[in-house]
């Protein structure tokens, strides 16, 4: 069995993305690099592209509690070709 480790990554706040992005011209493309694992940005990271962002609700099902409310990023594959998954 693969030993466990708790994995708390420093989530950046809408105000930090704010303030990276000030000198960033408005037409600069934003990518996105995801780990390979749990903060492993060493072993790689796969590159996606953002194309979305907005607030998602998060719903556990209960009528007494209300939903969670979460800004959320969407990203998708860079352009380019790839092969078509028939799974």
């Amino acid at each position: 069995m693969a030993e466990m480790f708790d994995h708390v990554p420093q989530v950046w706040t809408a105000g930090q993305l704010r303030n990276a992005l000030t000198a960033v011209p408005d037409e600069t493309p934003v990518h996105v690099g995801v780990a390979d694992g749990p903060g492993d940005f060493a072993g790689g990271y796969e590159e996606f592209v953002l194309v979305n962002a907005e607030p998602v609700e998060l719903a556990d099902g209960s009528k007494t509690v209300p939903p969670q409310v979460r800004f959320t990023l969407f990203a998708d594959a860079a352009a380019g070709a790839y092969y078509l998954d028939v799974d």
